[in-house]
């Protein structure tokens, strides 16, 4: 009996995996090494099929089976459910050896960059419980890799004016886990495919107080499409020069351009090798699940069957191909970015721009914990928050009351109203791959476009509530 305990005690510990930890521009995961990301993007059923697979533990471990084959060692998931139960799959997929890099937003709770109004709206405590309640859903698994704040907000020069709340929303993640979570987790932002502002967004994502920086960079890039491309030809050359000095780990949150079928993925091989390992740290190839947009590995069957399509087997056959690489090679303490210089059209946001202050219900969940999940069913809180219009009804009540009965009137009012959004709020933000929302992109990779949100709704709910409690 002995002897099969201490098999299986040898076989657990040597399945289990260290968390990621950050130094410099250079991952670790325990090993004097460093820590190369090779995945995929992992939302099955795309935007139009809002799901969370790491909550099915049968298609998880159904789908481990391919992601072992492959011999990656991370996946991305854009949308999970953060009132599901995860251990099963996370559990599995820690056997495995892979981690996960999760986006925290849903289609109905993220930044809705529409304008500044809508920013303003979109950016508030009910969308910030959603994402530390998702942070907590996460926060015990030794593979969580990190998280992502945002993906694809910017995604053209006229909305570079999102800038500060991004880093709102990094600042506030970065916050509560300090504050609630026993380790420290990467918090990153996952960058759309624009080459106009790109160095714009790293530079500002990197620069000034570091409890507001990112301790990640992830880039959609779909520059390099098939053999007639090249290093130089794709422009990949040049940014590893331009980027050479930025002083956190950078990495490809989405690559793999499908203009050119089947994918040969002939870029891994400049990836993982001289050319790129010393500034980039891997990357993640769009994506595992074939959508109507035509970049799977895989066509998984109504009844759940997979097979495998040319693409799995010329990902597998570059990945294998070319290793990690080995040492330390690269990898550097450097210095944060300066802010970069407002430049009108292409950078609309000034070097010492104020970046949003956390709204003031949502400072509690620093101390007393974000509280019981909402899941992907709560209300959507890109037009405002519940949280948000009682605590100022409540303020405004408690200053103002011309009695006692009045104020005790105004109190249960608002009582009334944080319980309705305790029971029914929740977030979302934009998936880069499954999603394509006010918060995410709308490039051709996406298999669904959804227009922005326009403003006006958003102070028409507002007015409506103050109504109420006066």
């Amino acid at each position: 009996m002995f002897s099969v305990l201490s098999s299986l005690l040898c076989i657990s510990s040597a399945l289990a995996v260290n968390p990621i930890t950050v130094s410099g521009n250079a991952f670790y995961n325990g090993s004097s090494d460093r820590f190369y990301i090779r995945g995929v993007d992992y939302q099955p059923g795309g935007s139009s099929l809002l799901q969370d697979p790491l909550a099915d533990a049968d298609s998880c471990k159904r789908d481990i089976k391919y992601f072992k084959e492959l011999g990656i060692n991370t996946i991305r998931v854009y949308t999970v459910d953060n009132k599901a139960d995860h251990d099963e799959c996370m559990n599995a997929l820690e056997e495995a050896g892979i981690y996960l890099i999760l986006d925290v937003n849903t289609p109905h709770q993220s930044l809705n960059r529409y304008n500044e109004s809508t920013l303003k709206l979109s950016y508030n405590s009910g969308y910030l419980q959603h994402v530390f309640a998702t942070i907590d859903a996460f926060k015990n698994y030794n593979n969580t890799f990190g998280f992502f704040a945002a993906n694809e907000v910017i995604n053209s020069e006229n909305n570079t004016i999102a800038a500060p709340y991004i880093k709102a929303v990094v600042r506030d993640m970065k916050s509560y886990i300090k504050a609630q979570c026993n380790r420290t987790f990467p918090v990153g932002y996952s960058a759309a495919d624009v080459a106009s502002s790109r160095w714009q967004q790293m530079q500002y994502l990197n620069c000034g107080n570091s409890s507001e920086r990112i301790d990640m960079f992830g880039m959609n890039d779909y520059s390099w499409c098939g053999d007639a491309s090249s290093y130089t030809i794709s422009g990949w050359s040049t940014n590893v020069h331009n980027y050479a000095n930025y002083s956190i780990p950078l990495f490809l949150s989405e690559y793999g351009c499908n203009i050119v079928r089947p994918r040969t993925f002939p870029e891994i091989s400049s990836l993982y090798g001289e050319d790129m390992c010393e500034v980039y740290s891997g990357g993640l190839v769009y994506e595992y699940t074939n959508e109507s947009n035509n970049y799977g590995l895989v066509d998984i069957s109504s009844n759940g069957t997979v097979t495998t399509l040319t693409d799995f087997d010329n990902f597998k056959k570059a990945l294998s191909s070319n290793p990690a690489p080995s040492g330390i090679d690269g990898a550097e303490n450097k210095s944060p970015s300066e802010c970069p210089a407002y430049q009108s059209g292409v950078w609309d946001v000034q070097p010492n721009a104020t970046v949003p202050e956390m709204p003031a219900y949502a400072r509690r969940y620093l101390s007393d914990g974000a509280g019981t999940p909402l899941g992907m069913n709560g209300t959507d809180t890109q037009n405002g928050s519940w949280f948000d219009v009682s605590s100022a009804a409540s303020e405004d009540s408690s200053s103002a009351a011309p009695s006692t009965t009045a104020s005790s009137s105004s109190s249960d009012d608002n009582s009334a109203a944080s319980s309705a959004t305790a029971t029914s709020t929740s977030s979302r933000s934009s998936s880069s791959s499954s999603h394509s929302t006010s918060s995410s992109a709308t490039t051709s990779k996406h298999s669904k476009n959804i227009a922005p949100s326009k403003p006006g709704v958003g102070m028409t709910f507002v007015i409506a509530v103050l109504a109420y409690f006066y």
